[in-house]
């Protein structure tokens, strides 16, 4: 390792590598051959991803540059460096999607007859409309807060968008602050009808003079604040973690501003008030175009109108769990008893094989026992319906609930409790780690005996999200995978720490040792003259021992082939460091989310699949759990993916050694690629 430590800038900074990331998603908004409306959705995503990047990892570097930690970085930056680099860069990004969103989507949707319009461009009949919507729905819901010596600045919410208005009194011609939050109830753009639509802050603005009567109002101007909302339990101190929980929670609500955004029309006087107010440094204040917030682009996204989205897909059965001349579904603990079946999401259904494994497990009387994990599900899951099902049939139920997955706290308390009632042992998994895993096993009882049958995965039981995300899973009755399994449910729920596993390697004892060892194994079969290969799909590689290790396997000329969504602090092509490493991204319309990790082993090809990327807290902080694909057949199938994501005429982003992206136009879409295969299959 001395010749790759010999590299002291071998790191790309994580927190710019993600900002890169967005860019990406903002180019695919950017792409006039990608259907009209899916632009405006990835308007869209791009502002829920930079509005989770501030509260998250801005927060974060503030909240080290407060405490006076003054630790570098592995790409030798330090926190306040870091902070000034993001600050400029994520400010030119959101310049660049207002540029995008007024001077080319708005133009290109009113050629379609999609009008997104602001006030003095309505119609007479168009304005009473309005009126009428305000005066019945709108003002009924506003509350006008005003500033002065009785009336304290009032708190802002994060993320809400707000207008900043002054009003004087025509009496005494003293001028007074007020602040109206935009209520969030209502569409972010109102339907007007013909598929016209006006902002909800242009219908506000337009009658304010309801909300002061006897005042004039003099100016208004929109703002919006961006707020510090990671989570910090001390659990070794929480006597109830959900208490603590939910106590953290409420906290949360009032976390420090991290970001301003205001209008750019907004006077210097006004802004400046807002700074004093909220307490927040002036560089953090970002000058934007009207409108603010674009995260309702999605309802724009959604309109009936199939000539401006991605090709209708409806995902199908895996041919192995496909009905035959049947109108009853295929018994899955058949099939799966005959077949490894490997999923592709959602290429492949989830409805129709992890959903159907689960609701056929609930009400299959030979079922002894359930044992899942979960991360995060959508709001009407059928997971848990056939998990409290299973309960109240009387089956053993064992849930792991991981209540601190980000955002979605409030809704896994809410899932926990509902499953304590109905009988299921819920487990908030142990202490310190969160429960990252996706892992389903049924306990069956047979006329030869008591067998397991498992599914491990990369995505969560979410079916909502499964129809967008890209995700593997592996449904077995393989006998050492199941008991692997079972032997980490033990782990999970009680105080046995068994660290061993034939068949998994599971974090945070064995996964990056476990990788590490395999990339030293790849180096020997290189040195041996055998086929030597690696290839790693994953969200995102951070972690500095992992890509070390890639260093050195190709400082002894392995081929190594990183396909990573997000983040890379990896220098792919650096002379004597990395030169046999390609690094890609492939963003479209699923969210890649999938971790692969292949080693050509010589010629006798190893592949695990899991729930782990390569991030400190993934391997350190998290049980993860990766999975050796035990079946030939199906690593053959992985290998085609991954030939085709690595193929040159594949189009994708390719990473320099100077941390830029560049767009690859290759002519064929992976994504659209395999869903073609999907439908030749069927």
């Amino acid at each position: 390792m001395e010749a790759v430590a010999a590299h002291p800038d071998r790191f790309l900074d994580r927190e710019l590598s993600w900002l890169r990331f967005n860019q990406r998603v903002l180019e695919l908004a950017e792409d006039p051959s990608v259907p009209l409306l899916e632009r405006a959705r990835f308007l869209a995503i791009f502002t829920s991803n930079l509005d989770e990047f501030f509260m998250v990892r801005v927060a974060g570097l503030k909240r080290r540059i407060a405490a006076g930690v003054a630790v570098r970085a592995a790409s030798g930056l330090l926190p306040r460096e870091v902070l000034e680099l993001v600050s400029r860069e994520a400010g030119e990004l959101m310049q660049r999607q207002a540029r995008v969103f007024l001077d080319e989507l708005i133009p290109a949707l009113r050629e379609e007859g999609i009008e997104l319009v602001r006030w003095s461009s309505l119609t007479r009949d168009e304005q009473r409309y309005c009126k009428r919507i305000f005066k019945e729905r709108i003002f009924p819901v506003l509350t006008p807060l005003a500033v002065d010596p009785a009336h304290p600045f009032p708190y802002i919410s994060g993320l809400s968008l707000n207008l900043a208005v002054i009003v004087r009194n025509p009496v005494t011609g003293s001028e007074h602050f007020a602040r109206v939050k935009v209520p969030p109830i209502f569409h972010r753009f109102v339907p007007l009808g013909n598929q016209r639509f006006v902002p909800l802050e242009d219908v506000i603005r337009e009658h304010l003079k309801r909300l002061f009567p006897g005042m004039e109002v003099v100016g208004s101007h929109l703002f919006r604040v961006t707020r510090n909302e990671d989570l910090e339990v001390e659990e070794d101190d929480a006597e109830n973690l959900l208490k603590a929980l939910e106590k953290e929670l409420l906290r949360r609500k009032f976390g420090p501003p991290v970001r301003l955004e205001v209008e750019e029309t907004m006077d210097a006087r006004m802004r400046d008030l807002l700074i004093t107010e909220l307490g927040i440094d002036p560089r953090e204040v970002f000058r934007l175009p009207s409108p603010l917030d674009l995260r309702g682009l999605q309802d724009i996204a959604d309109l009936p109108r199939e000539d401006l989205q991605y090709p209708a897909f409806v995902p199908t059965t895996h041919p192995l769990l496909a009905e035959v001349e049947s109108s009853h579904p295929v018994d899955v603990f058949d099939a799966v008893r005959r077949h490894q079946v490997l999923l592709h999401h959602p290429y492949d259904s989830f409805a129709t094989s992890v959903q159907r494994f689960l609701e056929q497990a609930a009400a299959d009387p030979h079922v002894l026992a359930i044992k899942q994990t979960l991360y995060r599900t959508s709001g009407d899951s059928p997971i848990i319906d056939a998990l409290v099902d299973a309960a109240e049939a009387g089956k053993q139920v064992l849930v792991i609930v991981e209540i601190k997955a980000r955002f979605d706290e409030q809704a896994n308390i809410r899932w926990a409790r509902k499953l304590e009632q109905a009988g299921c042992h819920v487990v908030y998994g142990v202490l310190g780690l969160k429960t990252h895993a996706k892992l389903a096993m049924v306990v069956r009882e047979e006329p030869e005996g008591i067998r397991r049958y498992t599914h491990v995965g990369t995505g969560n039981y979410n079916p909502k999200t499964a129809r967008s995300y890209e995700d593997l899973g592996l449904l077995t009755r393989d006998d050492a995978i199941g008991e692997d399994v079972a032997n980490l449910f033990n782990n999970l729920s009680g105080i046995s720490r068994n660290a061993t596993y034939e068949t998994l390697l599971v974090a945070p004892l064995s996964v990056r040792e476990g990788l590490i060892a395999q990339i030293h194994a790849e180096i020997a079969q290189h040195r041996a003259g055998l086929p030597a290969r690696i290839r790693f799909k994953a969200n995102s590689v951070v972690d500095e021992a992992v890509i070390d290790a890639l260093y050195l396997a190709s400082q002894e000329g392995v081929p190594v082939q990183l396909l990573v969504r997000g983040i890379c602090a990896l220098r792919p092509g650096v002379p004597g460091l990395s030169e046999t490493i390609e690094v890609r991204s492939v963003l479209g319309r699923f969210l890649e989310h999938s971790r692969v990790f292949w080693f050509d082993n010589g010629g006798d090809p190893k592949v695990w699949i899991g729930s782990a990327d390569m991030m400190h807290r993934n391997l350190d902080r998290r049980v993860e759990v990766l999975v050796r694909v035990p079946d030939q057949a199906n690593v053959d199938r992985l290998g085609a993916v991954l030939d085709l994501a690595f193929d040159p005429g594949t189009r994708a982003w390719e990473l320099g050694p100077d941390g830029t992206w560049r767009h690859h136009e290759g002519d064929v879409d992976l994504q659209a690629a395999l869903i073609e295969r999907q439908r030749r299959r069927r």
